[in-house]
């Protein structure tokens, strides 16, 4: 496997173990992090972002997010064959990252009985089922987000301190753009762990709510696709 495929896979394990890890610290019963709120989960996933992409940033480009990828590939910073590998490796290891939480996280689920709260540590639902506006809210999120991390290379920083940037980044969206559809703004994000909690041997867990899935697939790569079409508006 490249280098920097590999990175792919191992990054977005790291993510996706991270943040789903501190959604069901705060989510599952009897967990040192029972009820600790929203901000805990955006500050985690914020750092999730971060950890991963500086732990795996020397092996590629650390996008994690197949999304990301896509609005560099559509700039041609990457070829479709890469993009395609990148994905693949990116959908594979959130679902490790996803089954990492469920072993560590075994005996909470085993005391949690509501199917939402074992399904949410996993993947995103909306607040309100509007499957549209759950759409545009995907969008409208990963739009931030992919044209950030581009436009973020036109500023001159010190090393490293891109992606603490963008770390921050991810903790804005989730504390301003979240709420509607819990943020997924990346496919592999969703769609891994919700692949990983069909089959994984989970007590009282119910649907994986495959009728949604679709929703934090279409819309985190549109916001891809227009944060690329910006970008090239601005600085072709």
């Amino acid at each position: 496997m490249p280098t920097d495929v590999l990175g792919e896979f191992l990054g977005t394990a790291f993510l996706v173990l991270l943040g789903d890890g501190v959604v069901a610290n705060v989510s599952l019963d009897r967990t040192k992090g029972k009820d600790a709120g929203w901000l805990t989960i955006t500050i985690g996933w914020g750092l999730a972002v971060a950890i991963a992409a500086y732990a795996t940033g020397h092996m590629g480009p650390a996008h994690l997010n197949p999304a990301v990828s896509l609005a560099f590939a559509l700039r041609g910073a990457i070829s479709w064959g890469t993009f395609l590998a990148y994905t693949i490796a990116q959908v594979l290891g959130a679902v490790l990252g996803a089954v990492g939480v469920w072993l560590l996280y075994r005996p909470h689920y085993a005391q949690t009985e509501d199917p939402d709260t074992i399904l949410g540590t996993f993947a995103t639902a909306p607040a309100i089922d509007s499957p549209l506006d759950n759409v545009i809210a995907e969008v409208i999120g990963t739009f931030i987000l992919a044209y950030g991390i581009m436009a973020f290379a036109y500023t001159d920083m010190a090393p490293g301190i891109s992606t603490a940037v963008v770390s921050a980044l991810i903790v804005s969206i989730g504390v301003s753009l979240g709420g509607p559809t819990g943020y997924a703004i990346n496919p592999a994000r969703d769609f891994g762990p919700r692949l990983a909690h069909s089959f994984l041997p989970i007590p009282h867990k119910g649907a994986s709510q495959w009728s949604y899935a679709w929703v934090p697939i279409i819309g985190p790569m549109l916001g891809g696709l227009l944060a690329a079409g910006l970008d090239v508006l601005i600085n072709a």
